[in-house]
């Protein structure tokens, strides 16, 4: 019930459904497309990842009202059909669904930063899918998914080989991002982050000639190494003065790679450990203390991570089985919805509760796969919960922000 009143505040699946061509003849149907994506996305976040699931669960009563049906739903074939008919322009216009819920979500607030997280992640695969190739750092056959979040909402989820640079194609995502949100925001301020692999020096320079700010990791060499190395050995002295406790010294260093345009600002950071020394480097448009800069704005790259593992781990990501392509990609979009759903229950149910910060998996146990006894006649449908629940108030308050407008 808290993914159907969900659905109908940011109405995601109705979006989905209204920019995606439906093939089949209408005269001959008898499960909407809407109804088909509730069904498949409502079934992700509730943990059923096989389409074969649905061959059970699509006589349950709870979920046909959740679907708003009274009769059984899609069968696990017709439910195949659907990512059969994948194509680049689905992806390409639930993209789009995504941006503009993530637009949406704002109300008349305008945002005055967006900090646009870009970070790719494996995708192991088992079987002779098209696209898979070996890679050599994750040290298996995966895709290579370019994933984009903005705080813990989702932008982007892109299928791609894994025969690729990391950053490919990211350059031409970035630019379709900032277009979108400086039309609907004109004065925001936008940073690109991201790790080592998305340092080009081509996408800083597109940044820097648009207006969008960058805090980017930079890949140490010897050369950055050569620089910082005062710095360095005042860590390891002060480190090896206080008994081997940790020391980190930062500082500012111009920089430039030979295939570089020109110099830009780089934070070296010179950490000593009973370990040894483990420095690290950081280009970024933003002139500010570099210590602050490193741990309170590049560092915090780190949930997004969390978020990618929430998505595979919670929301079946890497469910990519299908042999074709772009099934695999829709069924990757549909992991995406089903995370947007979890993260607006989340963000407007749960905000200020003791699950505000809860992952999909805790939200799931919690307040969505509960046991009820379901009286259904012609005129309603009754849930009866537990009076041993131990979240009714919690769910009742989430219902309730849920279904206010």
């Amino acid at each position: 019930m808290l993914l159907r009143q969900a659905d109908r505040r940011v109405g995601l699946t109705r979006a989905v459904a209204e920019v995606l061509r439906d093939r089949r003849d209408p005269a001959l149907i008898t499960h909407s497309l809407t109804d088909l994506l509730r069904q498949r996305i409502f079934g992700l976040a509730l943990g059923y990842e096989d389409l074969n699931d649905h061959d059970t669960l699509r006589h349950d009563l709870a979920w046909q009202t959740a679907v708003e049906r009274s009769e059984p739903l899609a069968s696990s074939p017709t439910l195949c059909r659907l990512e059969g008919q994948a194509d680049r322009a689905a992806a390409a216009a639930i993209h789009g669904v995504l941006i503009e819920q993530f637009i949406a979500s704002f109300g008349k607030r305008r945002p005055e930063e967006l900090v646009l997280d870009f970070d790719a992640t494996d995708d192991r695969v088992h079987g002779d899918q098209e696209g898979r190739f070996f890679h050599g750092y994750y040290g298996h056959h995966c895709f290579l998914p370019l994933y984009v979040f903005c705080g813990e909402q989702l932008l982007v989820s892109y299928l791609r080989p894994s025969n690729i640079d990391a950053a490919r194609h990211a350059w031409a995502i970035l630019k379709l991002l900032v277009t979108r949100l400086r039309a609907a925001w004109p004065k925001v301020r936008i940073i690109l982050r991201a790790d080592s692999g998305f340092c080009r020096w081509r996408m800083l320079q597109w940044c820097e000639r648009h207006g969008v700010d960058y805090i980017v990791g930079l890949a140490r060499n010897a050369r950055l190494e050569a620089m910082s190395a005062p710095l360095m050995e005042t860590a390891q002295a002060v480190c090896e003065q206080n008994g081997g406790q940790k020391q980190r010294l930062f500082e500012w260093l111009r920089y430039a790679a030979a295939t570089w345009d020109k110099e830009r600002w780089v934070i070296a950071k010179a950490e000593y450990t009973d370990k040894g020394a483990n420095p690290r480097y950081v280009v970024t448009t933003p002139v500010d203390h570099p210590g602050t800069l490193y741990d309170r704005v590049y560092c915090a790259r780190g949930e997004m991570e969390n978020r990618i593992k929430e998505q595979q781990l919670g929301l079946f990501a890497d469910r990519t089985s299908c042999h074709y392509w772009w099934p695999n990609q829709l069924r990757l979009l549909f992991s995406s919805c089903a995370y947007v759903l979890l993260e607006a229950i989340r963000r407007i149910g749960l905000a200020g509760t003791e699950l505000a910060r809860a992952q999909a998996a805790t939200i799931r146990l919690k307040l969505l796969k509960l046991g009820t006894v379901i009286l259904r006649n012609t005129r309603r449908i009754q849930l009866l919960y537990s009076s041993a629940y131990p979240y009714q108030r919690l769910f009742a308050e989430a219902l309730a922000r849920l279904s206010s407008a």
